[in-house]
């Protein structure tokens, strides 16, 4: 080799960063951002770079760098000894024992019991706030999420305006009860709505999907977020109907009067949470059982590959149909309890982002999981109201700390905090087709 060669990569040798340093420099990014994102310090009108200067002009910077470089030189060191490797060569009996352990039916049916036992005796002791925490959002965010799951999780359609057919369910009830400046012929118990506004988004996600679910994917999207615009523009256009956009109250609680039992609830948190258990319970019974029928196994089939669903005979438009109208009624049925629960809605209840909300809800806890979506929508609808309540962050910047916790979640663990097995296998089924295929490449290109 030519002495220029030899110099020309020298020269490259010394342009190329150690990975190590890239690393360091990433960790001091994400301290200074950390250090941005809980200064107190807001902005005003007429200095927009007040929060700048107050965040990086500190102390407290230096010692945000610094806890950045002590975890990089312990996360270095970690890898440099190889101790990860080593941690689960080691951990490797007691994981494959507890695997086990968690496979059997019996420890599921446990596990399960604890949590029941817990929904149950826990939220009594908790304070008021964190009771109507539990029930305004954190109840009505499940529902919808468990709905949603079977769109997008389990028949992979991505539906953005789901949140459409929980106002149409929400002044389903209004109607019935007579809330409305419209007034039906007859008044009706909330209970007896429900099954009324079930069947009347069925038929609304019907409507909507018979001549729209031959689209895929962002046209599919677009379908949808139009819907949920035509719906919230016709609920405050006909405000002789609806309300407009003061929207309408009055709206009664739910109460049982039948056979010498008389009960109503109120403005107590506490009964409607225990109602709202129940509801879960049966839908998530119901959706546990069409998960595993043949319905939800053409489902997955849809998701994993339409085409390929198509050509072995299976009536893809018809089961997407199914599994958006059965979506919707779960939505309907959510807006049944919150409309009720709150005595008042009106279209603002209702915009777009609050769709997006649910699918990152769906998304967190992990696609096609019921439990997942469960523990997601919970997670995020809860922790917003502990950085509330218990002053961890600034008021305005919730949003940003729960978007940051999004971010980092798809960074390190793409799947869901808890992933279906189904969805876990085809997730790491793909990664062994992925490094197949590369090491398959390599003797190839060799040969060339």
């Amino acid at each position: 080799m030519s002495s220029n060669g030899m110099m020309s990569e020298a020269r490259a040798r010394r342009s190329r960063l150690d990975p190590r340093w890239m690393r360091l420099g990433g960790w001091l990014v994400i301290a200074a951002l950390l250090r941005l994102m809980t200064d107190t310090a807001q902005g005003t009108p007429t200095d927009h770079l007040l929060v700048l200067r107050s965040a990086f002009s500190s102390l407290a910077l230096l010692w945000w760098l610094v806890t950045g470089a002590v975890v990089w030189a312990v996360l270095e060191a970690y890898r440099a000894r190889g101790l990860g490797a080593e941690a689960a060569e080691r951990t490797a009996g007691p994981r494959e024992r507890w695997a086990k352990l968690w496979d059997r039916p019996l420890s599921k049916r446990l596990a399960l019991l604890v949590v029941v036992v817990l929904a149950i005796l826990v939220p009594p002791v908790l304070s008021e706030f964190y009771q109507r925490v539990l029930v305004d959002q954190v109840a009505v965010f499940v529902l919808l999420a468990v709905g949603l799951n079977v769109v997008v999780g389990w028949a992979g359609l991505l539906d953005l305006g789901y949140v459409a057919f929980f106002a149409i369910g929400s002044y389903t009830v209004a109607y019935f009860t007579g809330a409305l400046p419209v007034k039906p012929g007859f008044t009706l118990n909330p209970f007896v709505v429900m099954p009324i506004a079930v069947a009347v988004c069925l038929i609304a996600g019907l409507l909507l999907g018979a001549p729209t679910l031959r689209l895929r994917g962002d046209y599919l999207a677009i379908v949808t977020l139009g819907f949920h615009e035509i719906v919230q523009l016709f609920i405050v256009n006909k405000n002789t109907w609806t309300g407009g956009n003061q929207g309408t109250g009055l709206i009664p609680h739910f109460s049982i009067n039948i056979l010498g039992i008389h009960y109503d609830w109120t403005l107590n948190s506490l009964p409607y949470w225990y109602l709202f258990l129940v509801m879960l319970a049966l839908v998530v019974i119901l959706f546990y059982r069409l998960e595993n029928s043949k319905v939800g196994r053409t489902w997955a089939a849809i998701r994993e590959d339409e085409v390929a669903a198509a050509a072995n005979g299976v009536p893809t438009v018809k089961y997407k149909l199914m599994a958006f109208s059965i979506g919707a009624s779960t939505s309907g049925f959510a807006g049944v309890l919150y409309a009720s629960r709150f005595g008042y809605v009106n279209p603002a209840s209702f915009p777009v982002v609050l769709s997006i909300s649910v699918v990152s809800y769906v998304i967190f806890g992990g696609m096609g999981s019921i439990v997942g979506v469960i523990v997601g929508a919970s997670v995020l609808t809860f922790l917003p109201a502990v950085f509330q309540e218990e002053n961890l962050v600034n008021q305005q910047d919730i949003t940003m700390w729960t978007g940051a916790i999004l971010v980092v979640m798809m960074i390190f663990r793409s799947q869901g905090l808890i992933p279906s097995r189904r969805r876990k296998r085809e997730l790491t089924l793909a990664r062994a087709g992925v490094a197949d295929a590369d090491a398959m490449s390599e003797p190839v290109e060799g040969k060339m």
